[in-house]
C-alpha cells in the first residue's frame, strides 16, 4: 500500500492516539484524519493528526484508504457503518460493539457492500499467544482437561490522569464492565479451544470502587471435547496479572502474557518454550495493522473477523443471562 494515503482514525482515547502513532510510524507520508466520537470540537491539537473533521459526514467525504474506529463500543455501530456503506475497509476497536444485535447488522452490511472489516483482538499478535496456539494445535501437551484463566488490573491505574468512574471502562453506557473491556480473554479462549457453553457465571461488585457496571467476573464453561475452562477478570488487583494455564493428559502450559513467555511442565521437567519479557507490547498492534494492510490487499491475513467478534458479544451475553450478582462482603 503506498504511503501517501488519507487514513481516518474516530476516536480520540488512549488507544485512538497508539493507532495514529502507529500509523505515522507506518505511513509516514499519509494523511491522517481525526474524528471526536463525541462530535465536540477537540479543545487542544491532536498528535499525530494532519486533519480534524467535524464529523463521521465530513471524514466521509475525504477519500480514504481505510478506517479505524476507536470510539467507546456503544458507538461502535454507528461510526462503523456509514463507511462500511462507503466501501472503506474498517478496523473496529473490541469488542466489536457492545450488543449482538448491532454485530449481526454489521456482518449483514459488510457482506452486502463486500466491504473488508475486521476486529482489533491485539493479544493474538502477542508472541508468546502465537506459541501457545501452535503447541496447542500440535496436541503438545496432549488432551486439554482444563484451563485457568486470570486477568485483573487496578482501574484507577489504568488512565492515572483521568478520574477513573468517568471512563469508558466504568460506564453502562459505553460498554464498559470487564467482560466487554477484558473481552480479549474470551476471544482468545474460544480461538484456541472452540465455541464455548457457559455453566456457571458471577458478576460482583465491590465496596472498593462502588461502580455501576460489573467489577468482578467469575465463570466456568466447557467446549464440545469436555475441556472445562474456568475465568476470573476484575478490576481490583493492585498487580496486574494476565495468565492462562491448560492442562493436559501429558503436560502442563503456563502462559504468561506479560511476561510474554510459555512454560511446559511435564514428568521429564520444565521446558521455558517462548520468554521475551521486554519485546515491545506495541508491536502487537503494528502488526495488527500490518495484517489489516494484507487483508484489504486480498493477501493472506489472520484478521479477526467479524463471525468471531459475534461470537464474542454472543458469549457475553450468554453470561450475562446466566450469571448471579452481588456485592463482595
Amino acid at each position: 500500500m503506498r504511503s501517501d494515503i488519507c487514513i481516518v482514525v474516530v476516536g480520540l482515547g488512549n488507544i485512538a492516539r497508539r493507532h495514529r502513532r502507529n500509523l505515522r510510524q507506518l505511513f509516514p507520508e499519509s494523511t491522517i484524519v481525526a474524528v471526536s466520537a463525541s462530535g465536540r470540537e477537540p479543545q487542544e491539537a491532536v498528535c499525530n493528526a494532519d486533519k480534524v473533521a467535524s464529523s463521521i459526514d465530513a471524514a466521509l467525504a475525504i477519500p480514504s484508504a481505510f478506517a479505524i474506529v476507536a470510539s467507546p463500543a456503544s458507538y461502535h455501530y454507528q461510526h462503523a457503518a456509514p463507511f462500511i456503506n462507503a466501501g472503506v475497509p474498517v478496523l473496529i476497536e473490541k469488542p466489536v460493539v457492545a450488543d449482538s444485535s448491532d454485530a449481526a447488522r454489521l456482518q449483514e452490511l459488510a457482506r452486502r457492500t463486500n466491504t473488508m472489516v475486521a476486529v482489533a483482538y491485539c493479544l493474538r499478535y502477542l508472541p508468546s499467544t502465537i506459541i501457545a496456539k501452535q503447541l496447542l494445535d500440535a496436541g503438545d501437551i496432549g488432551h486439554i482437561h482444563n484451563a485457568l484463566i486470570t486477568i485483573g488490573q487496578f482501574l484507577p491505574d489504568w488512565r492515572p490522569t483521568t478520574d477513573f468512574r468517568q471512563s469508558v471502562s466504568a460506564r453502562q453506557a459505553l460498554g464498559g464492565g470487564v467482560l466487554l473491556e477484558l473481552s480479549h480473554e474470551l476471544d482468545y479462549l474460544q480461538w484456541l479451544l472452540g465455541p464455548q457453553q457457559v455453566l456457571h457465571a458471577v458478576l460482583r461488585n465491590s465496596r472498593e470502587l462502588d461502580l455501576e457496571v460489573e467489577e468482578i467476573a467469575d465463570m466456568v464453561m466447557v467446549n464440545t471435547r469436555g475441556t472445562i475452562s474456568t475465568l476470573h477478570m476484575d478490576f481490583l488487583q493492585k498487580q496486574a496479572c494476565r495468565r492462562c494455564t491448560f492442562i493436559g493428559s501429558k503436560a502442563r502450559l503456563e502462559w504468561d502474557l506479560i511476561a510474554n513467555s510459555v512454560t511446559r511442565h511435564s514428568a521429564d521437567g520444565t521446558v521455558s518454550c517462548y520468554s521475551q519479557p521486554s519485546w515491545d507490547k506495541n508491536g502487537m498492534y503494528l502488526a495488527m495493522l500490518e495484517d489489516f494492510m494484507a487483508a484489504i490487499a486480498g493477501k493472506p491475513n489472520n484478521c479477526i473477523t467479524l463471525d468471531e467478534a459475534l461470537a464474542t458479544v454472543e458469549l457475553i451475553e450468554q453470561i450475562k443471562k446466566m450469571a448471579t450478582q452481588g456485592k463482595v462482603q
